[in-house]
């Protein structure tokens, strides 16, 4: 069995952060990324509204803006898009994130067609998909768009996937799971809001209930309430504090359960899973 130590280790999470050193560490590791890969002008992120994707645009859109100014390359850019399904619940919450971000371009893509084509292509072929499956096909697409406008712009897709995600495997493979960096990995649930608060972020987008909101007939559920664990316990696991036992279970469990997800293609040489 996995043990507490050993996981935070892989995930690299502090017992407390300072949000200040830790905002910079993110806009640094995107700056130097990009300074590397020099053919790179553009960094493309999902929008949700919610506390993950509302930091780590706030992050991009420092680092292309210090970019900018330090190398006087005027066509960096970050572009925030927004890939709802028909109709998203917290739209609110969505044009909230974007003002207190600020982004460079904003570009809208509904996904909703799309879906209901891959669903109707595999109901012909004599598939009939779960709700829940539809859901990750929902995450799959918007993975699809974003990559799609990143070929177009000389792009990187930037994920906003934390530690307290990665160590419950709450992300759809291929999904929400596959982007090009990652700035918010280290950082769990907790950390990710105090940065938000020293940021001045509005209250509402970091006190919001998280839902990944994918299953139609589970409109808006809790991530909480899907996992069967609080953010609060998972970030005290995480931060090395004891925490009651059957929520350890929980946590290790989710955590072997969803390795494969955080391997690439698994080959002959892999030992992970045996």
């Amino acid at each position: 069995m996995v043990k507490q130590h050993e996981i935070i280790a892989i995930l690299g999470v502090k017992p407390s952060i300072d949000p200040a050193t830790e905002f910079r560490i993110s806009v640094n590791f995107i700056k130097d990324y990009l300074n590397k890969f020099n053919s790179l002008r553009t960094l493309i992120l999902g929008i949700s509204g919610g506390q993950d994707s509302t930091l780590t645009g706030k992050i991009c859109q420092q680092a292309i803006k210090e970019l900018r100014y330090e190398t006087e390359i005027t066509d960096y850019q970050f572009i925030a898009i927004r890939l709802p399904y028909g109709h998203q619940h917290d739209e609110i919450d969505c044009q909230d994130a974007i003002a207190f971000i600020q982004a460079d371009d904003v570009i809208t893509v509904n996904i909703k067609s799309a879906v209901q084509a891959s669903e109707l292509a595999l109901r012909h072929a004599g598939i009939s998909i779960t709700d829940y499956i539809k859901g990750n096909i929902k995450a799959r697409e918007r993975m699809n768009i974003l990559y799609s406008i990143a070929g177009m712009t000389l792009g990187l897709v930037v994920g906003s996937k934390h530690s307290a995600e990665e160590i419950t495997g709450y992300f759809t493979k291929y999904g929400d799971g596959s982007t090009d960096i990652n700035p918010l990995f280290r950082l769990n649930k907790r950390q990710g809001r105090s940065i938000l608060k020293y940021l001045d972020c509005p209250e509402h987008l970091y006190l919001k209930t998280p839902t990944a909101d994918l299953e139609d007939n589970k409109p808006m559920l809790s991530d909480e309430i899907a996992l069967g664990v609080t953010y609060n316990v998972v970030d005290d696991y995480l931060e090395g504090k004891p925490i009651d036992a059957n929520a350890a279970r929980i946590i290790e469990n989710c955590y072997i359960r969803s390795e494969h997800k955080r391997h690439v293609p698994t080959t002959v040489f892999d030992n992970f899973w045996k």
